[in-house]
């Protein structure tokens, strides 16, 4: 019989798992127009995503575990969660030109793909590369902002360029530089998405610049880092 601590740490793989289940459950949503339970599906495996890495530290899971590749895992969970199901429901959102919705979607699923592949993608005190493929964050500004085709257009293309480009983006748990007030305005962020969602992505002035702001912070936040 397996021991206690590796049903403990088998579990955490499939926790982790669990986030390709959302990303179905997602999917599965938007193909009905149900854009706000998609986005909701979402954000859980943003919390999966958030807790899994810690929890299989925590209990050593890869020496528990060796056969099974949590890194791997990871991402596998996280290219359909953070890349292919946002990028269809960009290419079907009607928001952008419609001779450039599938190119737009074939470019975010190639950049993102590729950027995955990047043993590189971060530096040494955890700051990304480039934009981080967070095409689900991007498609949620695509829709609650509606922006103009054209508008929306030279954002995905924009975030594609973006990818490649030495920039530095700031992860919010793991930068120590104001890493108390990054999760401070991940905590607010994740109470106003959470408004915006339950008002059917359609919420007031007083939701969404908040929520812009915020999002203008994390882009430009990488400048103010501190040298290593």
């Amino acid at each position: 019989m397996p021991s206690f601590e590796l049903v403990r740490a088998f579990s955490i793989h499939v926790f982790t798992a669990s986030g390709a289940a959302l990303a179905l459950l997602a999917l599965v949503l938007a193909t009905g127009g149900q854009w706000a339970a998609m986005f909701l599906c979402l954000g859980l495996a943003l919390v999966v995503d958030g807790l899994d890495g810690p929890m299989a530290r925590a209990f050593k899971v890869a020496e528990l575990l060796p056969r099974w590749s949590g890194e791997g895992l990871d991402l596998v969970v996280d290219f359909t969660t953070y890349v292919f199901v946002p990028a269809y429901a960009i290419t079907v959102s009607g928001l952008l030109p419609e001779p450039l919705a599938i190119p737009a979607g074939m470019a975010v699923v190639i950049t993102g793909a590729l950027y995955f592949a990047d043993g590189d993608m971060k530096t040494d005190d955890n700051y990304f590369r480039g934009f981080p493929a967070v095409w689900n964050l991007a498609a949620f500004y695509l829709y609650l902002l509606t922006p103009p085709p054209w508008a929306a257009a030279v954002m995905i293309a924009a975030l594609c360029v973006l990818t490649f480009v030495p920039m530095r983006f700031v992860h919010p748990l793991r930068v120590k530089h104001l890493r108390i007030f990054n999760i401070a305005l991940m905590a607010l962020w994740t109470a106003l998405a959470s408004v915006a969602l339950i008002q059917d992505l359609e919420p007031g002035p007083y939701v969404i610049l908040p929520l812009v702001a915020i999002a203008v912070y994390f882009l430009i936040a990488g400048f103010l880092r501190r040298p290593a």
